[in-house]
């Protein structure tokens, strides 16, 4: 066998054998619906002005719309406002449930669908922030996005194979009550017809998926059940990518424009959001910011050209890693100085897919020795993993697993 076809071999062994970067996908997991669960609350007292029947923009309206564009949002199966209120609590139980690990195939289904009905029912209520929830909602439905820091990992961390796969959902009860009563309830919607053809396809694939992986682990756990796994991984993983190219486009776009802007090139584009008083939260810092022409300057010059070149520092980890700290950095200080918290959150949370690994598993040997000194969850060990599961986090690392996250995520 030649090295083009040993290396092209271990490749696609790495690509089905194994669910990459565990640790980035839950911090994406846990960083998307943090962000999204806090909006919702802060938006709590507001939220029939936002996306309710009390808004400017009203159901009539956005039936028209919709209509147009095929949005897909089940606050249009009807203008009652107790529906209304059904969806939101739904949204706001899906993004904790979510962020916690709990069934996170579900209810990455379920966030999804809480993040698309909200949004498209006032598509111009929402920002560059809301754009990226919007598709990072999306991709986390294809992730293995609970392998770790989850109480999904926590619960089956006993029941690992020799192969590292999970074996627990041939006999998870609630699991199965969990997508039989969703399995009613969209053939309900089904037979209503609120649903399009494409939405329905998509809707039942994920359920027939889930049905076929519970049946495998049940009745065939041998070769079938490995056999989904594999596609699994390769679910998740080309999610993974998607994300990371995803996140390299924001930046590579947005970087480009700047370049076009006569404001950007010539070095005062941040003197002017910090004398607007709607991105002014503290009018003080701001002033004390833009009275320095030479900070200003370097700050916009500073912004384009390390949008521009992040995507081209990805195969260079050390560069890479400085120029993620900087862009976090960045937008730490956008939530602080233009007022535009939930921005900055979304944001940090799509960079933190290409944060080290060793640095994710820094911060939750951190976070497991805080909780432990506290009196939680004693014995539990590397963050709500049982100690098979820690055994098994350890086997991925020193093998596979390790190789291919020092690869493609540094």
């Amino acid at each position: 066998m030649s090295v083009v076809d040993s290396t092209l071999a271990r490749a696609v062994q790495r690509v089905t054998s194994t669910a990459l970067g565990p640790y980035q996908s839950a911090v994406v997991r846990i960083g998307f619906s943090l962000t999204w669960l806090l909006f919702l609350l802060r938006e709590f007292p507001h939220r029939r002005e936002l996306y309710g029947p009390d808004g400017p923009w009203s159901w009539d309206m956005a039936q028209q719309l919709i209509a147009n564009n095929h949005a897909f949002t089940v606050l249009m199966w009807s203008d009652s406002g107790v529906w209304f209120e059904i969806v939101y609590g739904l949204a706001v139980v899906s993004a904790v449930l979510l962020m916690i690990g709990w069934r996170t195939r579900t209810m990455s289904v379920l966030f999804m669908i809480g993040v698309l009905s909200l949004q498209n029912r006032s598509i111009f209520i929402g920002d560059g922030g809301d754009n990226v929830i919007h598709l990072m909602a999306i991709y986390l439905v294809l992730t293995r996005c609970g392998q770790v820091w989850s109480l999904d990992a926590r619960r089956g961390g006993g029941d690992w194979d020799a192969g590292g796969r999970d074996v627990t959902d041939g006999a998870d009860r609630v699991g199965v009550l969990l997508w039989s009563v969703l399995g009613a309830f969209l053939a309900a919607v089904s037979f209503m017809g609120v649903l399009s053809w494409g939405w329905l396809l998509i809707l039942w694939g994920l359920l027939a998926a889930q049905a076929l992986w519970w049946a495998a682990g049940r009745y065939a756990p041998g070769e079938p059940r490995i056999l989904l796994d594999v596609f699994a991984n390769l679910a998740h993983n080309a999610g993974l990518f998607v994300i990371m190219a995803e996140v390299c486009f924001v930046y590579a776009t947005a970087g480009w424009y700047k370049i076009q802007g006569s404001r950007w090139q010539d070095g005062t584009a941040l003197y002017y959001p910090l004398h607007l008083d709607y991105f002014s939260p503290w009018p003080v810092l701001s002033g004390l910011l833009a009275s320095s022409g030479v900070i200003v300057m370097l700050l916009t010059y500073g912004t384009v050209a390390v949008q521009v070149a992040f995507p081209f520092t990805l195969f260079n980890r050390r560069v890479k890693n400085a120029l993620l700290a900087v862009m976090i950095a960045e937008h730490a200080a956008i939530a602080v100085l233009l007022g535009l918290p939930f921005f900055s959150l979304a944001m940090i949370a799509a960079d933190a897919v290409f944060l080290p690994t060793g640095f994710l598993r820094w911060i939750g040997r951190w976070v497991a020795r805080g909780r432990e000194r506290l009196g939680i969850g004693r014995g539990t060990g590397m963050l709500g993993l049982g100690a098979a599961g820690k055994a098994r986090a350890e086997s991925e690392r020193s093998s596979v697993g390790a190789e291919t996250d020092r690869t493609l995520v540094g």
